[in-house]
């Protein structure tokens, strides 16, 4: 055998031995890859569901404690006869869950967490789905009123305003820099944000208030732990009782 052919033999079996070396520890690197990813997966999605149940056992525990009825099922059709509401009106898929429900304070109110999607294209081209959840309260009104929607001043409102979407101004200065009113109703806008909301208002910063129809609500951007259930059903009643008395008794 030539020097060339021992050479090209040798070099064979090297390649060989080493490919049967390696390829096997390298299989099982991505062996391990996989599992930790699915076990990282199947974690997260049971604590999904145990923080879930345990978020029911939360708000049902308060909705006894409050003589509320309690619904933790998705209910399509809630947001479907409250779609009037500027928030319950955006994305698609929308639900209600975790609906605590009843008289309240004097008042028929809701409480519950809401469910929207929205969509977007990443760069490859492919259909993305974005879940939102968010914490809604609504108290019913013996009568119904014009569209107002009361909002912390950001970058929303600074769009909207650029559209055409006027925002009312106010005789206290702090109270137009902070939130942003709207309404065809001026006058109403004025009746509502009077110097004793202006005040409240001023006072609880993180509220956005929307009126329309025989529906009073505020709205929050993430859902809420049970403890603050209580406490916003408080503040909504706590609006409502702002709100002049002459809204109701005028035809």
């Amino acid at each position: 055998m030539s020097r060339s052919a021992v050479y090209n033999c040798a070099k064979e079996k090297y390649f060989s031995s080493r490919a049967c070396t390696e390829h096997p520890a390298a299989n099982e690197m991505e062996i391990l890859i996989v599992v930790l990813v699915v076990g990282l997966i199947v974690a997260g999605i049971i604590f999904n569901i145990l923080a879930a149940k345990k978020r029911r056992e939360e708000l049902g525990a308060l909705a006894a404690r409050l003589g509320l009825t309690f619904d933790p099922e998705e209910d399509y059709g809630l947001t479907d006869r409250y779609e009037f509401l500027e928030q319950l009106d955006q994305g698609s898929n929308r639900y209600a869950f975790n609906v605590l429900r009843g008289q309240y304070a004097g008042h028929e109110v809701m409480a519950f967490d809401y469910h929207y999607e929205t969509h977007s294209t990443n760069s490859k081209g492919q259909r993305q789905t974005h879940h939102h959840y968010l914490s809604f309260f609504i108290l019913l009104l013996p009568r119904a009123f014009p569209e107002l929607t009361v909002a912390r001043e950001g970058w929303g409102s600074k769009i909207a305003q650029a559209f055409g979407y006027d925002d009312i101004d106010f005789e206290s200065a702090e109270f137009s820099r902070a939130f942003c009113v709207r309404s065809r109703d001026k006058r109403f806008a004025y009746d509502v944000c009077n110097p004793q909301m202006i005040e409240y208002l001023l006072a609880n910063g993180d509220l956005n208030l929307e009126v329309e129809e025989n529906a009073l609500a505020l709205c929050f951007g993430a859902r809420l732990s049970a403890g603050e259930i209580e406490h916003n059903l408080n503040r909504i009643v706590r609006v409502r009782e702002l709100l002049p008395g002459y809204l109701f008794s005028s035809n």
